[in-house]
């Protein structure tokens, strides 16, 4: 398990423990959390899981692949933090992860 912090755009928190191998969206839908849409399921075809991760986990992440960056081109309000949740597979690693959701997508 690894603890994640999905933080809204208006400043509200929600601590999540989610199950290794799990993706970010997965278990912010599983929680019924607002933010993530995620229109396609998970399947990297819309952006909208776009979300922001907190600078101090980009290093953990790695790089998105070609097929995330290309996606990313249609995510409302993209910046240099921005991924795509369903992409972003919950390791033990990444205990205490912090995601901010876009206000676009509520």
């Amino acid at each position: 398990m690894a603890q994640i912090t999905y933080i809204e755009h208006d400043g509200t928190e929600h601590m999540l423990e989610v199950e290794v191998g799990y993706s970010v969206m997965q278990a912010a839908l599983d929680n019924m959390l607002q933010g993530i849409v995620a229109e396609c399921g998970g399947a990297c075809s819309c952006a909208t899981c776009h979300c922001y991760i907190d600078e101090a986990w980009l290093y953990k992440l790695g790089k998105p692949d070609v097929i995330e960056t290309e996606m990313m081109e249609f995510a409302v309000g993209a910046r240099d933090t921005s991924r795509l949740s369903c992409q972003l597979q919950v390791t033990e690693e990444l205990d205490g992860l912090i995601v901010h959701l876009p206000e676009s997508q509520y």
